[in-house]
Formats: C-alpha cells, sequence, structure tokens
C-alpha cells in the first residue's frame, strides 16, 4: 500500500516506522528538516520537507497514487485542509486527527466525508475511554474489548504470590477444564513469549490474556488480583484528557481536578458541573496532602509532561492510593514506568496508531489494539468466504511463528480459541501478533 503520512514530530514518526516495518511503502511530510534527517538516517522512508496544505508539496509526494493520506499534525485546521485537497487529487482514503470532540457525532462526520475527509480521529478521546475502562476493572494494567466486550484483552501482572505463579499453561488447564480465558503472551526481563503449555509463569510477569466476561473471576483469581471500588479520583491535568475524564465520571463519583494555569483552572470550574478544581502544582506534596490524597482511590496524571504525569503517580502510589494512571508520551519510558510501581500507562502514539493501523491491512479489520510496553498488536479480524483460516481446525493452520489465535466471536456467541474449533465465515477472530507476524497473518483472513 502507498501511504503518505503528514505530521509534525513523534507521532507522524512512530506511525512511519510501524507501517514501514508491515512492507508499505512510505512517504512522510513534515515542515521540520532536521527531523526528517533524523529519519532518513535510520531508515529507508522517503521523506520530504514541507508544508502539507501545499498542492506542489502533496504533488511531490505523488498524492495521486496515494491508497491512503495520514495527517497527524497538532493544529486539526491543517489535518482537514490537507485531507480534503489529497482526496481532490486522488487519494483513495485519508485520514484525519482531530482536537475537538464534537465533530466526532455521526452527523458531522458524514460532512467531513462529503468534503473528503473519510476517518477522523481523536487520540484525546480515545484515551479518556480507556481511562474510564481501567477504573472499571480495576486489577487490569490494560485492558481493550472486542465486539462489544465478548472477548476481552487484559494484561495483569503476577504478584509473588498470585496462584498462577510457578504454574504451567497445562497445569492451569487442568485445573480450569472449561478454560474461559487464554495467555496469548508473557512480557518478561524485556522479552515477549508466546507461550506454549509447558511454559511457566514467574512472579513479575505481564500476562496478555484474551477472556471472556465469564472468565473475568477466575482470570482475577490466579493473577491474585483484588476488585478495587473507585470512588473518589484525583486528576492531575486539565487539558482535553482530563476534562474529558471528569465530564465522564462527574456524575457517578467525587472527582478533584488540579491544574497549574490559573485561567485554564477558571474556565474549567466554569465549563464542569461537580468536578472541584484546583488551581495549583501537582508536584507539591502538601497541597496533594491538603486536597486529600490519603484518602484517594484513584490517581490519574494526564499533564503535557510525561516526567511530571511519572512523579506525581509515584507521589501518589507512596502515599497510599491503590491506582495509578499516567499518561507517558515517551515510548521509551513506557517499560521503565510499569516496573517501578505505576499500575498503567496511556500513550496518544499508540492510541493513534491503533485506531489507525486497520485500515492499512488486506483483510478486513474491526479494530486493533497497540500494546503499551512490548512491540505487539492484538487484532481483530472478520474471517471472509474461502479464506485460509475457514479451511482447517486452528491446529492445522499454518499460522506463523509470533502470532497466536485466542478468542472467536460468532454472532452473540465468544468461544476461547482451541486446537479443534473451527473458523467459520463471517467470524471475528482476535489474534495477538509481533510486527514480523502481522503480514502473514493478514494473508489467512484475505
Amino acid at each position: 500500500m502507498n501511504i503518505i503520512i503528514a505530521g509534525d514530530g513523534e507521532v507522524g514518526f512512530h506511525l512511519a516506522k510501524m507501517l514501514h516495518d508491515e512492507n508499505h511503502d512510505i512517504t512522510i511530510v513534515d515542515p521540520h528538516e532536521e527531523l526528517l534527517q533524523m529519519l532518513e538516517s535510520h531508515t529507508d522512508i522517503m521523506t520530504i520537507t514541507g508544508d502539507c496544505t501545499s498542492v506542489s508539496v502533496l504533488n511531490k509526494a505523488k498524492i495521486n497514487k496515494a491508497d491512503l493520506l495520514i495527517t497527524v499534525l497538532h493544529d486539526e485546521q491543517i489535518n482537514l485542509i490537507s485531507c480534503i485537497l489529497g482526496k481532490k487529487l486522488g487519494a483513495k482514503r485519508t485520514i484525519a486527527r482531530i482536537n475537538n470532540t464534537e465533530y466526532l457525532s455521526q452527523g458531522i462526520k458524514e460532512i467531513f466525508r462529503g468534503q473528503g475527509v473519510d476517518e477522523l480521529v481523536c487520540p484525546e478521546s480515545i484515551a479518556a475511554d480507556e481511562i474510564i475502562a481501567l477504573l472499571k476493572q480495576t486489577a487490569a494494567t490494560e485492558i481493550y474489548n472486542f465486539s462489544h466486550g465478548r472477548l476481552s484483552l487484559f494484561l495483569i501482572k503476577l504478584e509473588e504470590n498470585a496462584p498462577a505463579v510457578n504454574k504451567s499453561l497445562n497445569d492451569i488447564a487442568n485445573e480450569f477444564p472449561t478454560l474461559d480465558f487464554r495467555a496469548v503472551a508473557i512480557h518478561r526481563a524485556s522479552q515477549t513469549i508466546i507461550p506454549m503449555g509447558d511454559d511457566v509463569f514467574m512472579a513479575n510477569d505481564l500476562a496478555y490474556v484474551i477472556t471472556k466476561p465469564d472468565g473475568i473471576a477466575n482470570l482475577m483469581k490466579l493473577g491474585g488480583k483484588q476488585r478495587i471500588e473507585i470512588k473518589d479520583i484525583l486528576i492531575v491535568g486539565g487539558g482535553r484528557i482530563g476534562r474529558k475524564t471528569a465530564q465522564r465520571l462527574e456524575k457517578s463519583m467525587d472527582i478533584k481536578l488540579v491544574e497549574i494555569e490559573k485561567e485554564r483552572s477558571q474556565w474549567l470550574a466554569n465549563d464542569l458541573e461537580k468536578t472541584m478544581v484546583i488551581n495549583g502544582d501537582a508536584r507539591d506534596i502538601e497541597l496533594l496532602r491538603d486536597e486529600g490524597i490519603t484518602e484517594t482511590d484513584a490517581f490519574i496524571a494526564v499533564t503535557n509532561n510525561s516526567e511530571t504525569n511519572i512523579l506525581t503517580c509515584l507521589h501518589a502510589t507512596k502515599l497510599g492510593v491503590k491506582r495509578s494512571i499516567a499518561l507517558v508520551e515517551n515510548i521509551d519510558y513506557i517499560d521503565i514506568s510499569q516496573n517501578i510501581g505505576i499500575n498503567t500507562i496511556v500513550n496518544k502514539k499508540l492510541i493513534t496508531a491503533s485506531y489507525i493501523a486497520r485500515f492499512t491491512m488486506d483483510a478486513e479489520v474491526t479494530s486493533i489494539k497497540c500494546l503499551s510496553g512490548i512491540d505487539a498488536e492484538v487484532l481483530e479480524f472478520v474471517a471472509k468466504h474461502n479464506s485460509q483460516v475457514t479451511k482447517k481446525p486452528i491446529r492445522k493452520l499454518n499460522i506463523p511463528t509470533g502470532a497466536i489465535i485466542g478468542g472467536i466471536v460468532r454472532g452473540k456467541n465468544s468461544y476461547i480459541a482451541i486446537g479443534d474449533f473451527q473458523v467459520k465465515e463471517n467470524d471475528k477472530v482476535v489474534v495477538f501478533a509481533l510486527p514480523k507476524a502481522i503480514h502473514k497473518v493478514d494473508k489467512l483472513f484475505n
């Protein structure tokens, strides 16, 4: 696929590297020549320095031959204009990053489609949705639902006292003959393992598990996790994510929001109905104590500064907060953050990549989750008529190394993948895959 990515920094670069690894032809347009030179020194991606709203720049990028134009600059107006121009100049499909959540209403989306913007992605809105889902399933480090929750991906960190520790997958299968969940990956000492029957879980493993709703209770039991009741929440950072999260939760929970900028604090106080807005610096421990941090159930740090988010979450954990969630924009910090005690990491680059990547697949993909902390993805494919995946039971399929089928959704029913299961046309199949395997998995469903 010929893909043009217009960006102004790390989001565009992360997308370019990820899609390039999946054998797409990538051209990146960015106004920063120095950053493009750095990208060129590490990859063979074609780069063009310039303004993506310029017709001459788009023509130089061969927009008329583009299968997909992705615009992910920080300025949504530039993104929208670039997509409109790109579609008129011949791009087959366009995706624009936006900040204004009002644009996501169906009526407004249809207006933009009529102008040439096929898809809209709002990372801040998706991030708020992820945070809210994590507050509902407090034992999970990461969670993602497929087919409206008929199957879910859970990331569980195994504590030393977890019943699953020192047990193999075969041991667990014998203990639970009718499993409603399946481990699809183990992350240990910065290495990702796709487990076989004899692989043994160890303390501090990060276990990625596909589960049915009925399997969640046993999964939590094996992981040694207990449900935490969340009622009092302190949010640090009154930007789009903090505001959206507070809006969604303030009618059912007690919310305090700390914002460092005075004018923004005043605006938020008028905008939010029940949230208590505090103008102050959350790095001030005394401020946190004064605002009742020791009685807080969950602490969410979503400022524009990753270091501030990490530091304040660590302070909150030390002061007794049971659940901490940090927005960490530097991908290199994610693994470290998880290892030093922060419960959950949210990253807008991965959120954007998760939304966009499904439009680059040959097979039909209804959703993708780019995972935090490991270079892997979980995808929900639709099995097409006469595709390879429908011709044999799972155990006889030529599933590539680095991939594993976790579960299947058929109509309103869901199933955990076992060797004798036969995938049928129109089934939705959840697959965990490392980057090297994604292209081969795509062929199974195409």
